[in-house]
């Protein structure tokens, strides 16, 4: 079995480790623990990570957060993978910090790099990984708040959250979406 499972987030130092670059992040650690790497390929950086019988094509685009669908789409064509093999990764700011929530579809949430996901496929019904970043911003900070970096508190946390979003990326692929929504959901 394959899978692509797509980080979003932004290219560029800028916007390392901020919260809209949780799923960059979140794929670096998956791939640093295997010592995997990524290189960089059409649309985006790829990296090939196996566990359990099991592929996952890691895919960090490269097409800026808004513009995420271009890469999935180009990825999951070059793979030959049905939507129902995919799991997009991204920040929710609706959740709180460190949430981890796995839906089966669902709408974008205001988030542009889903919008633009669901606009290119023409379809909502795609996996996805929605990591909690919070919502403590002042009115009009929106942007701000989640191109900026995390708290201390929040960074002292931050590992085991991203290690967790690991472990339900693995699961995704191994145990199949629903149960790993029952498992993971109300952790």
């Amino acid at each position: 079995m394959k899978y692509l499972v797509a980080g979003l987030g932004n290219i560029g130092n800028e916007y390392a480790h901020t919260r809209h670059n949780i799923g960059f992040d979140i794929l670096d650690a998956l791939a640093g623990a295997s010592n995997i790497s990524f290189k960089e390929r059409r649309y985006g950086f790829i990296a090939e990570y196996k566990y359990r019988a099991r592929t996952y094509w890691l895919l960090k685009p490269s097409t800026f957060m808004n513009l995420s669908g271009h890469a999935v789409r180009y990825w999951l064509k070059k793979l030959k993978l049905p939507v129902e093999n995919l799991l997009v990764v991204v920040d929710d700011m609706a959740l709180p910090f460190g949430t981890l929530r796995l839906r089966a579809r669902g709408g974008d949430a205001g988030h542009n790099g889903l919008s633009h996901i669901q606009t290119i496929l023409g379809t909502t019904a795609y996996a996805r990984l929605r990591f909690g970043i919070g919502n403590d911003f002042y009115p009009g900070q929106q942007v701000d708040y989640v191109l900026s970096g995390w708290t201390e508190e929040q960074e002292k946390e931050l590992p085991e959250r991203i290690r967790m979003a690991g472990e339900i990326i693995k699961s995704f692929g191994v145990i199949g979406l629903e149960r790993t929504m029952t498992m993971y959901n109300n952790k």
